[in-house]
């Protein structure tokens, strides 16, 4: 059984991000802090646990009263299609409700699309290409 945390503690947090890294760059060669913006500090951090390893991350902040982005979301491949992704997102979706916010919006890799709009979001436009080689799409969700 697997359980959804918020990272509290600074060990907790080296835990959280390097999961991050590993799953969301370490695969395309970036550099370990690669998965981590300026938006940390002010942001709702998730993350599950299985036998006290993290299997699956994910992060909400604020862009306005109205509105919140969805972004690092990520699930080890072992564990993936067992509905921990969703879980993670139900739960910072709750957050956001609860804090006002009619419309959450993020940028899914192409093979993540379909997860999300079965969860409800929609495809808004063809965005960036990350590292020369994942195509992203800005999806939306109004709450």
């Amino acid at each position: 059984m697997y359980k959804i945390l918020t990272p509290l503690s600074q060990s907790d947090f080296e835990r959280y991000y390097k999961t991050r890294w590993e799953l969301l760059r370490k695969p395309w060669g970036q550099a370990l802090d690669s998965e981590k913006d300026e938006l940390e500090n002010e942001s709702i951090h998730r993350m599950v646990e299985v036998d006290n390893r993290i299997i699956a991350v994910g992060r909400l902040h604020y862009i306005n009263k109205t509105t919140a982005q969805i972004r690092y979301m990520a699930v080890k491949q072992d564990y993936e299609k067992q509905g921990i992704a969703k879980a993670i997102y139900t739960d910072l979706e709750k957050e956001a409700y609860t804090n006002g916010i009619k419309l959450i919006t993020l940028n899914s890799r192409e093979l993540a699309t379909g997860f999300y709009e079965k969860i409800g979001f929609t495809v808004t436009k063809k965005t960036n290409l990350l590292f020369n080689q994942i195509q992203h799409y800005e999806m939306q969700k109004k709450l």
